[in-house]
């Protein structure tokens, strides 16, 4: 009796092992394609694949957060016309990954929603998705002060706010020099995400033109 639990136990640890790396293996192809691709139908389809894995994993965030992280670059295209319909995709990912965990990660990404609903035009929609894209990153700096996304994009609001609201090159440049420090010195899990430190230190030469 001793032997078939112990067979059985083994069985299922083999079963769970093999389970654990077919996710790793798909997560690390599909974030690789992420990296690269460039045209929204890449993207978006990049959005579904992610938003499958999470959906037949159940219990793990970070497909979600790819998901929605793939949908926030399609936003950031300039041919994207409708900007709320594609927020909204990216709210409905973010909340699939909240249902799990709430970690500064997903805070960056509702940081970039928010800012993408705020730039259809800043003039009326500041008070509104502007408050919720500032709330958004202080809440992540709460949950994690050592994210360099967090102070890539906080740099990124600074940069484009005209120096008179206390905005401009001057206020952004610390922001992008910690990014980068922080991203110099991170040591991120496998499959956690990486992004932003080619556009932190390419806003930080910006600051010094």
């Amino acid at each position: 009796m001793k032997k078939l639990i112990f067979s059985l136990a083994l069985l299922v640890s083999i079963a769970a092992s093999a389970q654990s790396d077919k996710y790793t293996q798909m997560m690390q192809k599909n974030i690789a394609l992420l990296d690269s691709a460039k045209s929204i139908d890449d993207l978006q389809s990049l959005a579904s694949t992610f938003d499958r894995i999470g959906d037949a994993e159940k219990t793990k965030w970070l497909p979600y957060y790819y998901a929605a992280l793939a949908q926030t670059w399609v936003g950031w295209n300039p041919t994207v016309q409708d900007k709320d319909a594609n927020s909204a995709k990216i709210n409905a990912y973010l909340a699939k990954a909240e249902a799990l965990e709430k970690n500064s990660e997903l805070y960056a990404v509702e940081n970039m929603s928010a800012t993408q609903q705020m730039l259809v035009d800043p003039q009326t929609r500041w008070a509104t998705y502007g408050k919720t894209a500032g709330e958004a990153l202080q809440k992540g700096l709460q949950a994690d002060p050592n994210n360099p996304r967090l102070y890539y994009l906080q740099g990124m609001s600074l940069f484009g706010t005209p120096t008179q609201f206390g905005g401009g090159k001057d206020k952004a440049k610390p922001l992008f020099e910690k990014s980068v420090s922080l991203y110099k010195t991170a040591h991120p899990e496998p499959l956690a995400p990486t992004w932003g430190q080619q556009q932190a230190e390419a806003m930080l030469e910006q600051c010094g033109k």
